[in-house]
């Protein structure tokens, strides 16, 4: 077995989570009842390989690097904001 993935769910459509891997930006489509209670769009979960695929069932969600995330984001935003001189685009 290999250390934990972070996956994180990019979109759920018709009770399937779409999910990009961080590493690769492979993406996964799995049934939403195979994740954690609680999944949902834009969750970031840990997720084990076992024999070389992502061992779903034994998926967790990693609250504390989604937050990570989303203030990373904003510092980002935050940042191009005060750079933005405003007003329209002249082309």
């Amino acid at each position: 077995m290999i250390g934990p993935e972070s996956w994180t769910v990019d979109r759920v459509e018709s009770g399937v989570a779409v999910l990009v891997r961080d590493v690769g930006e492979e993406v996964a489509e799995v049934p939403l009842s195979a994740l954690p209670a609680g999944a949902r769009e834009g969750s970031v979960l840990r997720v084990p390989d076992t024999e070389g695929r992502p061992d779903w069932a034994a998926a967790v969600l990693d609250e504390e690097l989604r937050l990570a995330r989303l203030d990373e984001a904003e510092r980002i935003l935050k940042r191009l904001r005060r750079r933005d001189p405003g007003g329209d685009v002249v082309l």
